[in-house]
């Protein structure tokens, strides 16, 4: 059955913004908690990579003006990402961003067997954690463009169905 012919209950489209909707709460917290706080960095977050692109990461803190503009574009890409999914606004646009921030923070702490970190974690993962859990969650959210239905993107596509 094609996408373009799939019609979906109330019920699922309801399930579906909820998922875009806490995914965007997600977001927009620890965008603001982050942005609230004049004393937030990145760097121990970065200092702490491991994996292949681990030099990558460190990279981004050797230099002051590097790491400022990492930390406004992870601080304010967070908040724009969940007000984008939270409104229904630019969905696709702000859950393929959102997919991108993921894969670094994934690609930063990759949950392989052997590798420990100085932050603590919530359990032991092995491939799948909840960084990789929200980007599947996001990619769902781009199959199934809900801001067209429950959101602003109704009034900007000429196009209403999916």
């Amino acid at each position: 059955m094609a996408l373009k012919s799939l019609t979906l209950s109330k019920f699922q489209i309801t399930w579906l913004v909820v998922l875009r909707v806490a995914v965007g709460w997600h977001f927009l917290y620890e965008g603001l908690v982050k942005v609230l706080n004049p004393n937030w960095s990145s760097i121990g977050y970065l200092l702490d990579s491991k994996g292949f692109l681990a030099p990558f990461f460190y990279s981004l803190t050797a230099n002051p003006t590097i790491l400022s503009i990492a930390d406004f574009m992870n601080q304010w890409g967070l908040v724009l990402i969940g007000l984008g999914l939270i409104l229904g606004a630019f969905t696709k646009i702000a859950a393929y961003s959102g997919m991108l921030l993921l894969a670094f923070y994934y690609l930063s702490h990759p949950p392989f067997t052997g590798i420990t970190f100085a932050m603590p974690t919530e359990g032991n993962y092995f491939l799948v954690d909840k960084v990789f859990i929200e980007f599947c969650a996001l990619a769902v959210v781009t199959v199934f463009p809900t801001g067209n239905n429950i959101g602003l993107d109704r009034f900007f596509k000429k196009n209403k169905n999916y």
